[in-house]
């Protein structure tokens, strides 16, 4: 199973372009492979960033939503106790925004690698990343 990070998942979906070549082959094959996952927070950060006129959808959110889903085959993590837990285990360098944090415990949690351009999580010890 490989995580996508918010930017990652809308960057794929909107404009491949922006992945780098290590990250569009790993998500191609695990989403043939139906091994890709998010957090259930990236979904409402899609949310938001839709809302706000950061990120443009047709023919709404809520279908954006489900398009990615299914089309992408992904999992969603829901925010457990120990992925709760984790959030406040991180180290200081990483980011302090809350949905960077649940999506690095998500991945820690989970044992799974994060493919993520954020350089502060990529340099986090213990999370396994690619970009």
């Amino acid at each position: 199973m490989i995580l996508l990070d918010t930017h990652v998942l809308i960057w794929a979906a909107l404009t491949p372009e922006k992945l780098s070549e290590r990250a569009l082959r790993t998500i191609n094959l695990a989403r043939r492979q139906q091994r890709l996952a998010i957090s259930d927070i990236t979904l409402w950060e899609i949310a938001m960033l839709v809302d706000k006129g950061r990120v443009q959808v047709e023919p709404n959110c809520l279908a954006f939503l489900n398009i990615l889903i299914e089309s992408y085959r992904l999992t969603v993590y829901p925010i457990s106790p120990e992925i709760a837990a984790k959030t406040s285990q991180l180290p200081s360098p990483i980011n302090k925004d809350p949905a960077d944090r649940i999506i690095a415990a998500t991945a820690l949690a989970e044992d799974i690698s994060l493919i993520t351009a954020d350089q502060k999580l990529r340099q986090t010890p213990d999370l396994r990343t690619l970009w």
